[in-house]
């Protein structure tokens, strides 16, 4: 997707993210290897720390397999050779939480990501039932069961 910047991380992510580099930048595609070393793997703007992208394209941490673009940081993870998974933002994409006085926990529309909201449809799985690893990384299994107790009223 077409962005100046990757994703929106925390400042506990950056420390996760600098405690494994050394494992998964081999993984990466040369040109996001050399743009890592040369300007690191984030920035600040205005405030907020965002993950770098490539060509105002892909997050640094983006390596594709055949068409897909994958995250070298969750590949790493699940094979097992770190326990971060990847950011929080990433792990609930399409979801994107904003402030507002607390948590405002809302869908993103993306064009790119039509196929699977028809696949969601046919199979009858809602975007929080796709996002329920996330969500309840980020808030709790309690929260989620709040959250589908919801859906049935």
């Amino acid at each position: 997707m077409e962005s100046e910047y990757g994703a929106p991380l925390k400042e506990e992510e950056i420390f996760e993210i600098e405690n494994i580099l050394d494992i998964v930048l081999p993984m990466l595609p040369e040109t996001n290897q050399e743009s890592i070393k040369k300007d690191g793997f984030y920035e600040k703007k205005s405030g907020d720390l965002l993950t770098r992208s490539i060509d105002n394209k892909d997050c640094v941490f983006v390596y594709h397999d055949n068409e897909i673009a994958k995250c070298a940081i969750e590949k790493a993870f699940f094979e097992g050779k770190v326990d971060f998974r990847k950011p929080i933002s990433c792990h609930l994409f399409p979801i994107r939480i904003s402030q507002f006085g607390g948590d405002i926990v809302r869908y993103e529309k993306f064009f790119e990501c039509a196929p699977a909201l028809k696949l969601g449809e046919e199979k009858k799985i809602t975007v929080a039932e796709f996002c329920k690893d996330s969500l309840e990384r980020l808030y709790g299994k309690e929260w989620y069961v709040s959250l589908t107790e919801l859906k049935g009223k």
